[in-house]
């Protein structure tokens, strides 16, 4: 386990609508991003060490996380690094399909961090997909931090959904945050929002500071610094 105070790099990276949701309520996933901003997260994630979601989000969207771009996956392997980052989920009590793209595709490491009372049946369930690390009860992000620091990741990159962004921000443990805001609403209370109820280090007593704002076509990126561990790129 690395020191107590080592841990990766953390940007948070999300697209909401207008009135603050990810998705609809629908089945079919919504896309809030378009094409530009898409290829800029292709980026974004091509220049971490690991990309990391929630349980829900691989039961809802049932996302790759990859690096699309094949020459962006080239530079990674010129650099001496996996063609693809890290894989990375924490896990509740529930359950996640083995058979989810999550864990089949892509030949990158994939690890779960899991609640103490589910580490053994997820070891079970996951054999051979993914190594499976007892996180604590609930599951402790800064030691899942400090792990991921010692297994080698440098900048993590966080995707979803809801209940993991609360989670990161709450804790004060996000350096980045990156949101893009889609031009519509969704306007229904059923949908998944940016972030839950919690008690937030930034507040009206203590604003995060605003590092660059930028339009892609009908969207538009706020980028915020976080911590004082802020890289400006």
């Amino acid at each position: 386990m690395a020191t107590p105070r080592a841990r990766p790099y953390v940007v948070l990276s999300c697209a909401m609508s207008l009135d603050g949701y990810l998705d609809d309520a629908s089945d079919e996933r919504l896309v809030l991003s378009n094409s530009e901003d898409l290829d800029r997260v292709d980026a974004m994630r091509a220049e971490c060490d690991a990309i990391l979601v929630g349980a829900n989000t691989i039961r809802r969207d049932n996302p790759r996380l990859m690096v699309r771009d094949a020459e962006r996956r080239e530079r990674r392997a010129e650099n001496g690094l996996p063609p693809l980052p890290a894989k990375v989920a924490i896990f509740g009590h529930g359950d996640v399909d083995p058979q989810s793209r999550f864990f089949t595709d892509g030949e990158t490491d994939k690890i779960v961090y899991c609640a103490t009372t589910t580490a053994c049946h997820n070891r079970e369930r996951l054999e051979g997909r993914a190594t499976v690390v007892d996180g604590g009860e609930p599951v402790d992000l800064e030691l899942a931090l400090e792990d991921l620091a010692a297994r080698g990741v440098r900048r993590l990159l966080v995707e979803g959904g809801s209940t993991v962004h609360t989670m990161f921000l709450t804790a004060g443990l996000v350096d980045e945050l990156q949101l893009v805001v889609a031009p519509f609403f969704v306007g229904d209370g059923r949908a998944p929002r940016f972030v839950g109820d919690g008690r937030f280090p930034w507040h009206r007593g203590h604003r995060a500071t605003m590092v660059e704002v930028r339009q892609m076509d009908d969207v538009v990126l706020l980028r915020y610094a976080l911590s004082d561990r802020f890289e400006a790129k």
